[in-house]
């Protein structure tokens, strides 16, 4: 039957391609214009297979389509479309176009954070930083204790980090990846539930953000460790805290005349418009010059943004674009660099279960016992380590700079992109199954969905 399908395949793959049977895929030349017509196939192709896959998830799984969207990525990639129909996915996804997917994967993922920035309810961020704080260091201590522990293990597996890697790079990247908290994932779970505004949505998305922008900069250590230099690493903390402190202080000051504007006039007008994208490009830019990401300059311009109608013209506006356009492009690109086929053997199956399980003992029961400590309930507390234990998107990202870095081979790739998809799959249902149903039946999800 494989071997039918991959006949097939090769066939298809003639009709797809431009340049006909003859010429093989090394051989393939791409004008402008042909990449832009490849472009605009892809983009069907992406977005009626995050659709579709995403349907699936929502009915079948009870999945945000977030969630079915991510799996998406990875079905078009090697490991699925290209296994069964290597000509079609090979023609349809050249690796000339890759760039231009890139970009649009970038710009997706970047004004998305910027969007949920601007929900982020500054008020409870600053009257819980102090509980976010200590669920976000017990977030980050407990993954870098287990990855002290299985980093070194690793190294001694040829194939999962590159040879230059040494063990203290490895500990950090690997403790990293077990750190970060999918956080614009857990944006839209928390905002899919009604929850944007509660306590326990505003402790999850505070010690989130707290361990996501804890992870960068240990990346950035990495990166110089690596043969960046410490001026990478300094740099990316400096600037980012120097960056942070500016939009903090100014941003909002900025914006305020226009803010009052829009509101006076109903509506966001499309100079109003261009002049916060502006911001935003200009912000995210910053952030990914200085070694961070530009996700994290997206996000700190959102927060910045001005409350009330403005944010909510600007959510309006922006959110449909991002969210149905853009953002599926970023999981298709990282699903093109997913080869699941690299964990082939039992050894390396038994080791990306041990390295799943660990990861999620490690972060969901620190941030459980944290969230304890700082006053929750139980129900609270294991909604927050179920929450705090989706990686998705951030780890997506991490795992492909390390990837394109040359810190980690396609074997341990593969096993983070499993880890990130089983973690993120698993965060909706234990939530519904610790908080959502008894927050139901209490009321409380109603009266915050209101």
């Amino acid at each position: 039957m494989t071997d039918w399908l991959r006949s097939l395949g090769t066939t298809l793959g003639d009709v797809f391609s431009p340049h006909g049977p003859a010429m093989p895929a090394a051989a393939h030349s791409y004008a402008p214009g042909d990449v832009s017509i490849h472009f605009l196939l892809q983009l069907a192709i992406i977005l009626a297979a995050c659709r579709i896959v995403g349907w699936l998830g929502t009915r079948l799984l009870g999945q945000p389509q977030v969630v079915g969207e991510m799996i998406a990525g990875v079905v078009l990639g090697p490991s699925l479309f290209g296994f069964l129909l290597p000509g079609p996915q090979a023609a349809i996804f050249p690796a000339a176009t890759r760039n231009t997917l890139y970009a649009g994967a970038q710009l997706g993922v970047g004004l998305y954070m910027f969007l949920v920035g601007t929900t982020l309810r500054l008020d409870q961020l600053r009257a819980r930083v102090r509980d976010a704080a200590a669920v976000s260091i017990a977030g980050i201590a407990a993954p870098f204790a287990v990855a002290l522990v299985v980093a070194p293990l690793l190294l001694g597996i040829p194939g999962l980090f590159s040879p230059g890697v040494g063990r203290t790079g490895a500990t950090l990247f690997l403790g990293a990846c077990i750190a970060l908290t999918a956080f614009p994932m857990l944006a839209r779970i928390i905002d899919e539930r009604g929850l944007a505004d509660s306590s326990l949505g505003t402790l999850s998305l505070t010690a989130g953000a707290f361990d996501d922008v804890c992870s960068w900069c240990v990346l950035a250590i990495v990166l110089a460790t690596f043969g960046g230099g410490p001026g990478v690493a300094i740099l990316a903390i400096g600037g980012g805290a120097a960056w942070t402190a500016a939009v903090a202080l100014f941003g909002p000051r900025l914006f305020a005349p226009l803010a009052r504007r829009v509101e006076a006039a109903g509506e966001i007008s499309h100079p109003q418009l261009a002049a916060v994208l502006i911001a935003f490009a200009v912000s995210a830019f910053l952030m990914d010059a200085i070694g961070i990401h530009a996700i994290f300059g997206g996000f700190l311009m959102g927060a910045a943004m001005p409350r009330g109608p403005f944010a909510t013209e600007i959510r309006r506006k922006l959110e449909p674009l991002a969210v149905v356009l853009l953002l599926p492009m970023f999981f298709t690109y990282s699903g093109l660099n997913t080869r699941l086929d690299t964990v082939n053997s039992p050894g390396l199956l038994l080791i990306a279960i041990g390295l799943l399980v660990a990861s999620i003992l490690a972060k969901g029961g620190a941030c459980y016992l944290a969230a304890r400590v700082a006053g929750e309930d139980n129900r609270t507390a294991l909604g927050i380590g179920a929450l705090m234990n989706s990686r998705g998107l951030m780890e997506l990202i991490i795992i492909n700079i390390g990837l394109q870095k040359g810190i980690i081979g396609p074997g341990l790739f593969a096993m983070l992109v499993l880890m990130a998809i089983v973690t993120t799959m698993m965060a909706s249902p234990l939530f519904e199954l610790f908080y959502g149903r008894a927050a139901r039946a209490s009321g409380e999800l109603a009266a915050l969905a209101r």
